[in-house]
């Protein structure tokens, strides 16, 4: 695992030389190991390496046979020691031992088509001495992320946008446009970021640079297509195919590899089925009438004593979580407030002290639909295909009723299915949103603006299907695959997650939702395949994430008035009005509503704008 970089202008090598050393030294927490460029006329390409293939003889940039094409690559191939093979067939002649080298020489054989070719976790960029082209690709599910800046002759890319701060010619601008729907998701939905000008690649799409022309293409799509096969063909298929997966996984690496395990049943299949040397657990210390609350490591100690491996946890505290913050926003480049970010972040720095390399279950959820919010009861699926006539005056009239059980669900499912289901993360609508943020900052877009295109892809599938497209397209890689290399990464350490994986997602697509949510169970079928390598409690127990306490430490004076301070510094009336976030914060204080996660959101954004644009 690497970090990269590098830019397109005009300046001598010389200005270049220095400009490439100063962006990746930005991201040197990515790669500690080594530091390698190179520089001409045209681009400059630098690279921070984590050494995890070949340690001895694989520091980037990598050349090919004749030196007239170079690259440099961030991630892994698990699939390279057969790519390789088919590649010296073909005549090529390899000078390392690494997966990068194969990327190489399978972009001289297949040019673009490699990206079809490439079984893992990748971003990379190709760059050919004789033409003067860049060739750029990000992997099918967005696990490592990729960012780009383009103005005029000026062409900036790589792994984090801090490493654009050194560039003389980068203008470091907040895009405003951005605030209102990360309030909405509490992650940044546009492709262009939260630094005006700079965006993301998306995930399944590569690029062409040349004479100061972009060019973005899709090379792989999300596809549902259903076969009909029995329940214990799937069972076995899904079987095989993770079990063969997890064991690519851990083997691609010279280097000691170990695993995070929390209580769920994510984390432990992988645990039971790689059997690595360590486990990494974290908890918070929070204790409800005696009791510590908020705490798997309990279970993770348990299983890791059954399967006989070493586990190594931690708790953490109120004061922790606060004091990290601000080097968490800094890390992931633009506000992310998925609270569960700063537990891994700690899960990290614990795993570094002992291994460099560890394995993860994200992507389980996506995969076999493990979310609460995937299961919809029949009463309420009853309801929500009657008529609007009914629905609307129902909703209508609970909305102007004091709080009952029920309610939200009236007045939810009363919406069309794509505002009704946005993705995973809600934590305010629109209007909410445009209530809070200064006048200026106020627009008309909606959420249903930027999802529904995304369900007319999908309009002729089912519901669950529906929701799993969404957040295979917004959750999966804009949060949840984001915080996980972001806080991996800034800990040196290199995260690896075999439920996304091309193989596994081929096999998975095709299972037919019917055995995905069965009896009113999410993640039906996985838990049956998990319960044959884990006790039955682990197979059936629940979804809890990274449980964090938030909104019970700010009723807490200290973290209220940490949170107060920051809603009245100078800066936050440019963006919000600050009668509105301060009512929200008393109401929440003296316990007249439950506004922790918006008040998370808003904290959060002016964490990263003060760390960014105060202080940087």
């Amino acid at each position: 695992m690497c970090g990269i970089v590098g830019f397109v202008d005009k300046r001598k090598k010389t200005e270049k030389s220095k400009i490439i050393k100063a962006m990746a030294d930005r991201i040197i927490h990515r790669g500690p190991d080594a530091y390698g460029s190179y520089v001409d006329d045209f681009v400059a390409l630098g690279h921070r390496r984590l050494s995890i293939i070949d340690l001895n003889s694989g520091d980037q940039p990598i050349y090919n046979e004749d030196d007239t094409k170079a690259i440099i690559f961030n991630g892994e191939i698990y699939n390279y020691k057969e790519l390789k093979e088919d590649l010296i067939k073909k005549g090529h002649v390899f000078k390392t031992k690494t997966d990068t080298e194969v990327i190489l020489h399978g972009y001289e054989e297949y040019k673009e088509k490699i990206v079809n070719k490439l079984r893992g976790m990748f971003t990379f960029v190709i760059y050919d001495l004789n033409t003067n082209e860049l060739f750029g690709a990000r992997d099918h599910f967005g696990i490592k992320p990729f960012y780009y800046y383009h103005d005029k002759d000026t062409f900036l890319f790589g792994s984090e946008i801090k490493s654009f701060l050194e560039h003389p010619d980068f203008k470091k601008e907040v895009n405003e446009k951005a605030l209102k729907m990360y309030l909405v998701f509490q992650y940044s939905i546009f492709d262009e970021t939260f630094f005006k000008g700079v965006f993301k690649l998306k995930p399944g799409h590569y690029f062409k640079y040349k004479d100061s022309k972009l060019n973005i293409k899709k090379y792989f799509e999300i596809e549902y297509k259903k076969e009909n096969k029995s329940y214990e063909e799937y069972k076995e298929g899904i079987k095989k195919v993770l079990e063969e997966s997890i064991e690519a996984h851990k083997i691609a690496s010279d280097v000691e590899v170990g695993s995070y395990l929390s209580g769920g049943v994510d984390s432990s299949y992988v645990v039971a089925c790689a059997h690595p040397d360590k486990t990494f657990s974290v908890g918070f210390n929070e204790k409800a009438n005696g009791n510590l609350v908020f705490d798997e490591t309990v279970y993770a100690k348990e299983l890791s004593k059954s399967l006989n491996i070493k586990n190594y946890s931690e708790l953490i505290d109120k004061n922790d979580f606060f004091n990290i913050l601000p080097t968490i926003q800094y890390h992931t480049d633009e506000p992310h407030a998925n609270l569960s970010t700063v537990p891994l972040y700690f899960l990290s720095a614990l795993a570094r002290k002992n291994v460099k390399v560890v394995l993860s279950g994200e992507g389980s959820d996506e995969m076999f639909a493990g979310y609460n919010e995937y299961f919809e009861p029949t009463p309420v699926k009853v309801y929500a295909n009657m008529p609007a006539f009914i629905k609307k005056p129902l909703a209508s009239l609970a909305s102007h009723l004091p709080h009952f059980v029920g309610k939200n669900t009236i007045i939810k499912y009363s919406k069309p299915f794509y505002e009704r289901y946005i993705g995973h993360a809600f934590v305010m609508d629109d209007k909410e949103a445009n209530e809070i943020l200064t006048d200026r900052l106020k627009d008309n877009m909606t959420v249903s603006d930027i999802i529904k295109p995304y369900y007319d892809k999908v309009k002729n599938e089912n519901e669950l299907v529906k929701k799993l497209y969404i957040d295979f397209h917004f959750w999966l890689p804009q949060d949840i695959l984001l915080k996980a290399d972001k806080m991996t990464m800034a800990n040196s350490i290199e995260l690896r997650v075999p439920f996304m994986d091309k193989k596994v997602w081929d096999y998975t697509s095709k299972i037919p939702t019917k055995y995905l949510i069965k009896d009113g169970k999410t993640k039906y079928i996985f838990r049956d395949v998990a319960i044959e390598k884990l006790p039955p409690d682990w197979a059936k127990r629940r979804k809890l994430g990274f449980p964090v306490p938030f909104s019970k430490w700010i009723r807490e004076e200290k973290f209220y008035n940490m949170v107060h301070e920051m809603f009245n510094e100078s800066f936050a009336d440019k963006f919000f009005n600050k009668e509105k976030i301060n009512q929200l914060l008393e109401e929440h204080y003296n316990n007249k509503k439950n506004n922790g996660r918006k008040i998370y959101n808003i904290y959060i954004f002016l964490i990263w704008y003060k760390k960014y644009f105060v202080e940087n």
